[in-house]
């Protein structure tokens, strides 16, 4: 075991929303134990507003960056790699090598998708921002070295 921090990446389908919003989430409460990126299979033009805004609300800084595509990351050395929605489950690249990831999913529905005024639109970035956050307080409180409780996504 080295002291360097887990290295850990977040799929979604656009990097838009969910996985910005966990990697943010996590390099913020990881206080230096995870260096968390995020990606997506068919990333989005830009960062949904509304994900931006649930960070601030919740103090949690965003460095930010526009969504990017998933090309070269299985090259790249992973200790985790977790999908945050279903469709990016299904088109997740294989990281082979003698160091494979830890492949995990958290499905959780899209927020952007939800349909309704500008009030049901925050709530459910609120209640995504909830998941996450709980995700994540669960991934902390594992002693480092000790792997999840299933492998393969």
């Amino acid at each position: 075991m080295t002291g360097r921090p887990l290295r850990v990446l977040f799929l979604c389908t656009g990097n838009s929303a969910r996985s910005q919003m966990a990697e943010a989430l996590l390099n913020w409460k990881g206080k230096g134990r995870f260096h968390a990126e995020s990606a997506g299979s068919r990333p989005a033009d830009r960062v949904n507003p509304l994900a931006i805004e649930t960070l601030r609300e919740h103090h949690i800084p965003w460095s930010g960056h526009t969504p990017r595509g998933t090309d070269g990351l299985d090259r790249q050395a992973w200790d985790f790699v977790i999908t945050v929605c279903d469709a990016a489950k299904e088109s997740c690249p294989i990281f082979l090598g003698p160091a494979r990831p830890t492949q995990m999913h958290w499905s959780m529905a899209d927020p952007a998708a939800v349909e309704g005024d500008e009030a049901t639109s925050r709530a459910a970035f609120r209640e995504t921002f909830r998941l996450i956050s709980q995700h994540i307080d669960q991934l902390l409180a594992r002693p480092r070295g000790s792997g999840p409780a299933h492998r393969a996504i």
